[in-house]
């Protein structure tokens, strides 16, 4: 076990490595200079030379590389050029803000696809398979935006049973953040329920067909027995992975759902970001995405033997 974790540290470190040079060189892309940006159209050359050789910018590309990666193990990303606030508060507070609808709604998501898919592997060919099958595959062809904008309509202005735009921090107001909160975590639910019951249902399927289903059936245990004592467990690994996968997607890729619901969140910053050109809040917008994504599927993996003891015979 213990070979398996270092393994698995190993392996992400390199890729650590690689995000981060990929989010230096994606950044240096973006047309516009910086420096112009920070001090306005009205800036005379030799203020935006000495406001280049202040963020490093008069550098060669590796030399700016080096101390940005220095800066960042010391939690240092730089400061927004827009409000000159630090990035690295800004994008955790905001983060938090994504946190808590995604994970909410991955775990109620997996609550319910989860035995459905089980379920409608136990059922194959049945009505109810047909029915839970029919039903993920329209889940999935529903894009989210539109899919809000619908909840939006029909629970907000319709029935005035939530609220339609804005948001309230649980800390600061339980009640409201939670009703504010509603629609978001139902949009992410409904959408990502498709996945997970598709995928429950095809690693069901597959446990269900090996001899030692075969063999336990024979001694007589009962189906509900047999599906959730023997087969849940094996069939649960690849579904897990897939749950970590949307997880990490999700922490960094819903920015058209903060944007339809008015949400503070990491991906409306990041939109926002871009629109203003701020670049060190992009550029550490894009790592904290990207190392969230990694330090999850890594998470991921380690735990997954306790779905799959295989793995780490293996």
């Amino acid at each position: 076990m213990l070979k398996f974790v270092l393994n698995r540290l190993l392996m992400a470190l390199p890729t650590i490595v690689l995000v981060s040079v990929a989010v230096f060189t994606l950044i240096r892309f973006i047309p516009g200079d910086p420096a112009a940006l920070m001090l306005g159209d009205m800036a005379a050359p030799f203020q935006i030379a000495a406001m280049r050789s202040e963020l490093g910018l008069d550098k060669t590309l590796p030399q700016q590389f080096l101390t940005w990666t220095a800066n960042v193990v010391q939690g240092d990303f730089g400061r927004s050029i827009v409000n000159d606030e630090p990035v690295l508060p800004l994008v955790a507070s905001r983060f938090l803000v994504s946190a808590e609808v995604v994970i909410v709604a991955v775990l109620l998501a997996s609550l319910i696809a989860v035995p459905a898919g089980v379920i409608a592997a136990w059922r194959q060919n049945s009505l109810t398979d047909l029915a839970l099958v029919g039903t993920a595959t329209i889940l999935l062809s529903i894009p989210t935006f539109w899919l809000g904008l619908l909840l939006l309509l029909f629970f907000g202005l319709k029935l005035s049973w939530l609220p339609v735009l804005g948001y309230v921090s649980i800390g600061s107001n339980v009640t409201g953040g939670l009703l504010y909160l509603v629609l978001p975590i139902m949009t992410l639910v409904i959408h990502e329920m498709g996945v997970l019951i598709r995928m429950a249902r095809a690693s069901t399927l597959e446990v269900l067909r090996l001899d030692y289903i075969t063999h336990a059936r024979a001694k007589g245990l009962s189906e509900s027995a047999v599906l959730w004592r023997h087969a849940f467990k094996n069939a649960f690994g690849p579904t897990w992975t897939v749950i970590g996968l949307i997880l990490g997607n999700l922490l960094g890729g819903i920015a058209v759902i903060e944007t339809v619901f008015t949400i503070p969140g990491l991906g409306r910053l990041m939109v926002d970001s871009i629109f203003a050109r701020d670049y060190p809040v992009i550029q550490g917008c894009l790592l904290f995405v990207s190392l969230s994504y990694v330090l999850v599927n890594l998470v991921v993996d380690l735990l997954y033997p306790l779905f799959d003891p295989r793995v780490v015979a293996g």
